[in-house]
């Protein structure tokens, strides 16, 4: 994966393009919100200062070639309101995760979400050619699992103990997939919508 270039993704809800310094003004007016961090492992920005940190490793990670960072822009407003990743990309074994997502709580549960994974599998089962794509949550997070659920995502299993959260807490961590040989049918069903418009 080419992590210098700049990917762009637009369907009829959202735009993806690589998360920026710039965006900082756009995030500042939905970051600072503890539910939108709760089950992350990420720290939550707690100020100003700690947003343009959490931005300038963001683009660090990018640059180290450790994970591709996107700024999830709502169309209707036309504003930054969170960001989601590819991360733990194996293109070797054509597998990748898609993770690292929040959005301000206002844009939760509004079909913002679901956009932007459309986009991210469509590139990833295309542009990529991967096989499969990777996703997992904080098993607490109902929210999170039921999302993916609909999204046509399997549930493949809990890793116990799995990682620390910003808590202190460890957390167990519910992994779930979408296979290339799923993708079609999806596109067709859970992404219709999206799909029939780019």
């Amino acid at each position: 994966m080419d992590f210098a270039r700049c990917i762009a993704l637009e369907n009829s809800r959202v735009r993806l393009r690589p998360l920026e310094l710039t965006d900082f003004e756009d995030l500042k007016a939905v970051a600072f919100d503890p539910e939108v961090w709760r089950f992350l492992t990420t720290p939550m920005p707690r100020n100003s200062v700690d947003l343009a940190a959490y931005l300038a490793q963001a683009v660090r990670d990018r640059e180290a070639g450790k994970r591709y960072p996107f700024a999830i822009i709502d169309k209707e407003s036309g504003r930054v309101v969170g960001s989601t990743s590819y991360g733990n990309i194996a293109l070797d074994d054509k597998r990748l995760e898609i993770g690292w997502t929040w959005l301000g709580s206002e844009y939760q549960r509004t079909g913002i979400n679901r956009a932007a994974k459309h986009l991210l599998l469509k590139y990833a089962f295309g542009e990529l050619g991967c096989e499969r794509v990777e996703l997992k949550t904080d098993a607490r997070n109902w929210k999170s699992r039921e999302a993916m659920r609909r999204m046509g995502a399997t549930e493949e299993g809990t890793l116990r103990s799995h990682c620390l959260t910003q808590g202190g807490l460890r957390r167990d961590s519910v992994y779930f997939s979408i296979l290339k040989s799923e993708w079609d049918q999806l596109c067709h069903t859970v992404f219709q919508q999206f799909d029939a418009r780019g």
